[in-house]
């Protein structure tokens, strides 16, 4: 640690810095990068301008923990089943069963405001690089686990086989996920073909 972060930490040792990402990732889901502005990030974290900006730097420095946060507390822990060593013959059909319940319910985060990744895919923050790389190494994970998913569930295909029916199901995943704010039941007709994709 460098001096000037021991400095930064000694200051703000009185607030839960993981509870002020979360908070801010919420208004981010919600708003978007550009729609969440500084004074209702203010209000949701419970701190001030300054401490902000001293402790993540910028408004696009405490975007980009809110995003690593979502990857680990949202994304990876609904692929977990995927990632097992062996994976479970059932886990890809729960993985997309599970997403599908969490997109239909109205009162959760996944289907009032779909997925942050690829919210900001699609925004202005699209043609950064390091979003861009962000966005793309999420599009990787999933892949990895939805064709160990696949292998697991499907031993009778070839590996191409499999390969093109991962990414075919990725493709209705992520459509989903793109729809859900707008069109709940497209999102679940989505998954409804990523599940047949799986099972014929």
């Amino acid at each position: 640690m460098t001096e000037s972060e021991a400095k930064i930490m000694g200051r703000h040792r009185g607030f839960d810095q993981r509870a002020v990402v979360t908070a801010a990732r919420q208004l981010f889901w919600e708003r978007g990068y550009e729609g969440a502005s500084l004074p209702e990030l203010e209000a949701v974290t419970g701190l001030n301008r300054s401490s902000l900006y001293n402790t993540f730097g910028s408004k696009r420095g405490l975007f980009d923990a809110a995003v690593e946060s979502y990857l680990v507390e949202v994304v990876r822990p609904r692929l977990a089943v995927l990632m097992q060593d062996p994976v479970p013959p059932g886990a890809v059909t729960s993985y997309v069963q599970n997403l599908r319940t969490a997109l239909l319910d109205a009162q959760s985060m996944s289907a009032r405001n779909g997925c942050l990744l690829i919210n900001t895919a699609g925004s202005t923050l699209g043609h950064d690089k390091v979003t861009q790389a962000t966005v793309d190494a999420y599009r990787q994970e999933l892949l990895t686990g939805v064709t160990r998913g696949v292998a697991a569930h499907r031993p009778d295909l070839t590996q191409g086989e499999v390969e093109r029916r991962a990414q075919a199901c990725v493709g209705q995943i992520v459509a989903a996920l793109a729809l859900a704010r707008i069109n709940a039941e497209a999102a679940g007709r989505s998954l409804d073909t990523a599940l047949e994709l799986l099972n014929t």
